[in-house]
């Protein structure tokens, strides 16, 4: 089976994918925000942050200065893009693992036993 148009590799890892759909649901959201949604530590985050900004998928803002500072993030019209057509990708796949043809059944779970 080939990869279908729109998976993103870089989208798919379970804490980016996690962080890009948190913020697909929202315009703008405070790091503390993600950070606490995802259970994730700082440095994990910012990590995670940091690759996706790299590729344009997300914009970092920060406010204020001292222990006032704020970081807030959102996904750039690229982001959006990347993260919808990644969502149909995944649904493509799920959707062609039952499709007409495809082997169904105990047989298929178990091809040692199929000839028996």
């Amino acid at each position: 089976m080939s990869t279908p148009a729109g998976f993103d590799e870089l989208i798919h890892p379970a804490t980016r994918l996690s962080v890009v759909a948190l913020l697909a649901t929202t315009e703008w959201a405070e790091f503390a925000f993600v950070r606490d949604s995802l259970s994730l530590s700082d440095s994990a985050l910012s990590k995670q942050l940091h690759t996706l900004e790299d590729a344009g998928y997300l914009e970092v803002l920060k406010e204020g200065g001292g222990r006032k500072r704020r970081t807030k993030v959102r996904l750039t019209d690229r982001g959006r893009a990347a993260f919808e057509g990644h969502v149909a990708a995944l649904r493509a796949i799920v959707e062609g693992a039952g499709a007409p043809g495809a082997e169904s059944g105990p047989a298929a779970r178990r091809p040692a036993e199929a000839g028996r």
